[in-house]
């Protein structure tokens, strides 16, 4: 069952607003917003209610990029409303055939190891490609990487990925 709307907005845009407070703290500022977990999953199929969070992140502040995963509904709301946009890709989550993350709940979800992750972010980083779990291929933009840290392998995999990929490599790209 969805809140309604207005209710996603408003939360947003207080979550917002506590962490720019925090950001202020410590001399620093919010560089972009990106929904977690479920709400991230939704928005990516709901076109409502991705129009509902990117409002309320340029309500907040227009100059906010909104991550989002590739090709979905969070991307289109936002540079429709004229944001700065991040696609997102997972190193360490499997895709389906239209472009969505695989359910957490399937066993085949996650990827594990580490030369899976590898050969897919690779894939992903220069051929703009990622295999499906059904064996199609769907085009993507990596534009943000993520990886999940409540993974076993989270701290493994962020160290793999910068000694291939490095803080200065081409493949890198400041959105």
């Amino acid at each position: 069952m969805h809140l309604p709307l207005e209710e996603v907005y408003d939360i947003v845009t207080k979550q917002i607003d506590i962490i720019k407070k925090v950001c202020a703290e410590f001399n620093t500022n919010l560089h972009h917003v990106k929904p977690h977990g479920a709400l991230y999953n939704m928005a990516a199929k709901d076109e409502a209610l991705a129009a509902a969070i990117a409002k309320a992140v340029k309500d907040a502040d227009e100059n906010l990029i909104l991550y989002g995963l590739n090709n979905s509904f969070m991307i289109t709301a936002a540079k429709e409303m004229n944001l700065k946009t991040a696609n997102e890709v997972f190193a360490d989550r499997r895709y389906n055939n239209d472009g969505s993350l695989v359910s957490r709940k399937l066993p085949t979800a996650l990827i594990e190891g580490e030369e899976e992750m590898l050969q897919q972010l690779l894939q992903m980083v220069l051929h703009n490609t990622v295999a499906s779990v059904e064996g199609a291929t769907i085009s993507l933009d990596a534009q943000t990487i993520c990886i999940h840290g409540d993974g076993k392998n989270a701290a493994r995999f962020a160290k793999k990925i910068y000694e291939t990929l490095g803080d200065n490599n081409i493949f890198l790209r400041t959105i």
